[in-house]
């Protein structure tokens, strides 16, 4: 057997998240269902990461471990010929037997995108949350300038969350203007429950004046779910790129 690593792109609209859950499809079981038909069993499948009901990724990494004889070509031609419509494998990289997609991985990009018009767009819809006016992007530069360094997210955090560490290094995080389709981009060494959409709709909320630009001061100091903005939807979130240390 070799480890492999797997780069896959979906669409997370018809899912419930990537982790297989009961009474739920989900992104892993159909990568699973997949992988099982193509080389006779099931593998156990290990994400970077969890992504949320409705969410999407462009570069969501696993890894699994499986026989020698497959090679990459006919593997990746196999498993998309099978795969759904809106999952497909991008990349296969063998690995170190002790690699983990999980825990080596460094850093993650997250983007989030928009859409301004006065009316509903079905065509972005499914990939863009609308707004009805341009965000304030003075505003909102100041306030993701704010969230640059390390921080306390635990604010930025949602209720439910089990994880006692909630220190995070964020390395970027930027509004791009781009017409009528702006974008939120994200970089940190780890990210926490729903950290990524609660600073958008923060950021938003910001834009819109109902929060100031310094507001992170006080969100990083009380460490106040509250003192945050609303949890922006999951339909314009996606999972862009996995960082890690080795080039693969």
């Amino acid at each position: 057997m070799k480890r492999v690593l797997l780069t896959i792109s979906y669409d997370g609209t018809d899912y419930h998240g990537w982790q297989v859950q009961n009474n739920a499809v989900t992104v892993q079981e159909k990568l699973q269902d997949a992988l099982q038909e193509l080389m006779g069993f099931r593998p156990d499948v290990t994400g970077c990461s969890r992504t949320d009901a409705g969410v999407h990724a462009r570069g969501f990494c696993c890894h699994l471990d499986c026989p020698e004889s497959f090679p990459e070509k006919a593997f990746l031609l196999g498993l998309n010929s099978i795969l759904p419509q809106d999952i497909a494998v991008r990349e296969f990289h063998e690995v170190r037997p002790d690699f983990h997609a999980r825990y080596d991985a460094c850093g993650k990009n997250y983007q989030y995108h928009f859409y301004v018009s006065k009316t509903h767009d079905p065509f972005l819809s499914r990939y863009a949350l609308r707004l009805e006016h341009p965000l304030d992007a003075e505003r909102v530069g100041a306030f993701c300038d704010s969230l640059l360094g390390t921080h306390d997210f635990k604010g930025f955090c949602a209720s439910g969350s089990s994880v006692e560490d909630t220190v995070r290094t964020m390395s970027e995080c930027r509004l791009t203007l781009n017409g009528e389709q702006p974008m939120i981009s994200v970089s940190a060494n780890g990210f926490l429950y729903n950290m990524v959409r609660i600073i958008v709709g923060t950021a938003i909320d910001v834009s819109e004046g109902r929060l100031p630009t310094d507001c992170a001061t006080e969100i990083f100091s009380s460490c106040r779910r509250e003192a945050a903005g609303f949890t922006a939807p999951p339909n314009g979130l996606i999972l862009n790129q996995v960082f890690y240390k080795e080039a693969f």
